[in-house]
């Protein structure tokens, strides 16, 4: 059975999608902890990270860290929260590898906040020209 990040992947679910590489595919969290998060997934369907094959595993971490920096520049910090949780008792919700990358503010509390109506995509928009600019990669 697919999981609902391979649902996404294959465009079977909706999604405000950032980035698709050949391995990876990056989307906005629809339940975010704060405007910009992102999560990166493998397109392979693995639930455990130390099962990625190495390669996969480089790759998936390069566009991490390429994500990283777009959502740094589109939210305007230099903050943020970087993980993953690696099986049920790590907090694992979705048994497929995902990465979380969450920008973060002073003061900022860390609770879950809906997206106001639209702008999911203008957050969406903000982090793909980011991404777009070769000084950031």
């Amino acid at each position: 059975m697919s999981t609902i990040f391979s649902r996404i992947i294959r465009g079977e679910l909706p999604c405000e999608k950032i980035l698709e590489t050949e391995h990876e595919f990056a989307f906005l969290d629809i339940h975010p902890f704060a405007e910009g998060h992102t999560l990166v997934v493998p397109k392979v369907e693995i639930a455990r990270f130390e099962e990625l094959p190495e390669p996969l595993a480089q790759s998936l971490i390069v566009t991490v860290q390429q994500v990283a920096r777009a959502v740094m520049a589109a939210m305007g910090t230099t903050h943020y929260n970087l993980s993953l949780n690696n099986g049920s008792a790590a907090g694992q919700e979705v048994p497929h590898v995902h990465f979380h990358v969450v920008p973060r503010y002073e003061g900022q509390r860390r609770a879950r906040q809906p997206y106001a109506n639209g702008r999911i995509a203008q957050v969406g928009a903000a982090i793909r020209t980011a991404l777009g600019d070769p000084g950031r990669r």
